[in-house]
């Protein structure tokens, strides 16, 4: 529900809708074209309305480019701040109103933590990778706490969503070695799975257990 007299967050406002029509218009022409190979399976467990929270593991810098064009209603990211200095990127992510976080910056983790939940009161769509940083295949990353925290202080159902091969079409330089940087031929899939019901949970660590095992099920 909307917050009464409090300021709608830029990431819910005319321009960032407008954005959004445009970017998600070129991204549906490149899937459509076959330019690059996308499955996006269970779209329709995503409600139409209301507060949500997406959230997914992270393993490539692609991952947030085809979660949030395959949903179909506007969306916030919470992103690594460094974005914000890309030529092109860092103009369209501030258009976009997407919430910057500084990594290892717990002032910077509470302030996004804030506008997030700003995000949530006004009905809004939210996304997060409960990881944190990028994963690459055999890591374990442990899931921090924000979402968690966000879902049960808003009540707002949180969607896991499994992403598969973003890691094939652009690898994280550590791991990729001699192969190519980008493989456009490499097929992606984003899986959306049933809403949790934070209800449901009174500790926030079993919490964080069941969407974690969701997010690997999703995956697979």
């Amino acid at each position: 529900m909307e917050e009464v007299g409090a300021e709608r967050p830029k990431g819910l406002g005319k321009r960032a809708w407008v954005a959004t029509q445009v970017v998600r218009r070129v991204l549906r022409t490149l899937a459509w074209s076959k330019v690059v190979r996308v499955a996006v399976i269970g779209r329709e467990r995503v409600p139409g309305r209301g507060p949500l929270i997406v959230a997914s593991n992270h393993i490539s810098m692609l991952d947030a480019v085809f979660l949030w064009g395959a949903l179909r209603r506007r969306a916030v990211a919470i992103a690594m701040a460094e974005l914000w200095t890309w030529p092109v990127v860092g103009w369209l992510v501030a258009r976009l109103g997407q919430i910057p976080v500084v990594r290892r910056d717990s002032a910077s983790g509470r302030s996004a933590v804030a506008r997030a939940e700003q995000i949530l009161r006004f009905g809004g769509v939210l996304i997060i990778y409960p990881e944190g940083r990028l994963v690459a295949a055999g890591e374990d990353e442990p899931y921090k706490p924000g979402v968690a925290e966000l879902a049960l202080a808003t009540g707002a159902p949180v969607i896991p969503v499994g992403t598969s091969g973003t890691d094939r079409m652009l690898p994280m330089r550590k791991v990729r070695g001699d192969g190519p940087k980008f493989d456009r031929h490499a097929p992606v899939t984003i899986h959306f799975g049933e809403p949790i019901d934070p209800a449901d949970f009174d500790d926030p660590v079993k919490f964080l257990d069941h969407l974690r095992q969701c997010i690997e099920d999703l995956r697979h």
